[in-house]
């Protein structure tokens, strides 16, 4: 079920849509985390995905709160585009450019989650869900400040090296 879909007849529906297409994605994310910190050369870097990892199964639990509270079945919709976002990480084989690139793919992923953790945040204060707004907001603010500190490394180092 797309966001144009016949079966989305409400707010409530494309709030709950949404909320499994972040599901999805932050389960994803758990899946691919683990490869990237295997790639990751740059120790920092190494550290801030393991962190960032311990941070999205904490995510992942909010989600399944906030599930709960809203009164709908925990489960994911497929998205396609954190899909290809983490399949692009896959992509990059030299070694030179390979921690500049994780910074960029994993700021891809950030900037996927922010973008729908603020639009649920309004959602869910729209649907006088403040109880899960909260939840939700915990989440932005740590995708938020994952993507500032990957900035900072890169612009710090890891873009230099690999230029």
């Amino acid at each position: 079920m797309g966001l144009f879909s016949k079966d989305m007849k409400t707010f409530d529906d494309l709030f709950v849509h949404t909320l499994r297409d972040i599901y999805y994605a932050e389960n994803q994310i758990l899946k691919a985390l683990p490869t990237m910190i295997d790639k990751a050369t740059d120790p920092t870097l190494k550290q801030g995905f393991e962190k960032h990892f311990k941070e999205t199964q904490g995510q992942v639990q909010r989600l399944e709160k906030v599930f709960q509270l809203h009164g709908v079945e925990v489960s994911g919709v497929t998205c396609p585009a954190i899909d290809g976002i983490i399949e692009e990480a896959k992509e990059v084989a030299d070694k030179n450019v390979l921690d500049a690139a994780l910074i960029a793919a994993s700021q891809a992923v950030e900037h996927y989650e922010i973008t729908r953790y603020g639009t649920l945040v309004a959602w869910a204060e729209l649907l006088g869900r403040k109880d899960c707004a909260a939840l939700l907001r915990q989440n932005l603010e740590e995708e938020k400040a994952t993507d500032e500190k990957l900035t900072s490394l890169a612009e710090r180092s890891l873009n230099r090296k690999a230029a």
